[in-house]
């Protein structure tokens, strides 16, 4: 096998608000050389790097909106978050957990600091992606899959290295617990100060990382610090990562859709005219019913 190259290094960009809730760096699809086509099936990349919300007796968060044509996958690493659906699905987010919601045909959706945290305060991080379905697939029914931090697959890395949770996919040999509906590997990485560990996806898999907490090196050149994301060539198939400090990575790797896509705001299809048909059928009710 040979080695996958790195094709750029990211600084976090300027933050900004989603809601109020949310102080977001986004790196897809705005950030250099991050645009859908180039990362899809990944669409859409947010995070909430490591914040302190002060203590409010009003939950802080984002009012209802709707989604179709993607899921969205919501990464907790500080804080916890609440969210509720017009499907009647809802639940909490904890530290460490995952919810992973196929917004398919259509669904109106809230998420907001969780009451208790929110009337403590403290750290919030977290990440949310939006993962994008193949045309088949777009207007299925929506679902969650609810993943709590111990229900994921771990694997001891050697030498005490530190650990991999698989989200999806399979690192190893052993298969995370999220169902995907195209090739999709998501991994937290922690490593601990001078652990190594080795990653092999298929060349044309577009393939990243983001580096959440501590500083690393990949392929024993790069050095990545906490917040940067990195892009790999769809060149090779090897890479490694060492932290240079106690260090948590989330790696990103999936088969590209290669599908045209159209989007607008919170809907993501593959014609203008599939766009307008979203936007009609929002305003006609159709994605349900729910208070903000």
């Amino acid at each position: 096998m040979s080695i996958k190259k790195i094709e750029v290094i990211v600084p976090p960009r300027e933050p900004h608000y989603v809601g109020d809730g949310f102080r977001v760096h986004n790196f897809i699809p705005s950030a250099y050389r991050l645009d859908m086509h180039r990362m899809d099936p990944f669409i859409m990349l947010d995070y909430n790097s490591r914040f302190y919300f002060p203590p409010s007796d009003k939950p802080k968060g984002v009012g209802v909106h709707p989604h179709r044509g993607f899921e969205t996958v919501t990464i907790a690493y500080k804080g916890r978050v609440a969210h509720h659906d017009s499907a009647g699905g809802g639940g909490i987010i904890g530290e460490g957990d995952v919810q992973w919601m196929t917004a398919a045909s259509g669904v109106l959706h809230k998420e907001y600091h969780e009451e208790t945290f929110s009337k403590e305060g403290g750290e919030f991080q977290m990440v949310q992606l939006w993962v994008n379905l193949p045309t088949k697939y777009k207007m299925s029914n929506p679902k969650y899959q609810a993943i709590a931090n111990r229900e994921m697959s771990i694997v001891k890395l050697e030498n005490n290295s530190g650990l991999v949770e698989i989200i999806s996919g399979e690192y190893q040999r052993i298969i995370g617990p999220a169902n995907t509906f195209t090739p999709i590997t998501m991994l937290n990485v922690k490593l601990n100060s001078h652990g190594e560990a080795e990653f092999n996806f298929p060349a044309h898999f577009n393939t990243a990382l983001l580096v959440i907490d501590g500083e690393i090196q990949v392929n024993e050149t790069a050095v990545v610090p906490a917040d940067h994301f990195l892009l790999f060539e769809n060149e090779g198939e090897q890479f490694t990562i060492k932290g240079l400090e106690d260090s948590t990575v989330l790696v990103l790797s999936g088969e590209p859709i290669n599908e045209p896509i159209a989007a607008h705001g919170p809907f993501v299809m593959n014609t203008r005219q599939e766009l307008v048909q979203a936007f009609q059928d929002f305003q006609n009710g159709m994605f349900g019913f729910l208070e903000d």
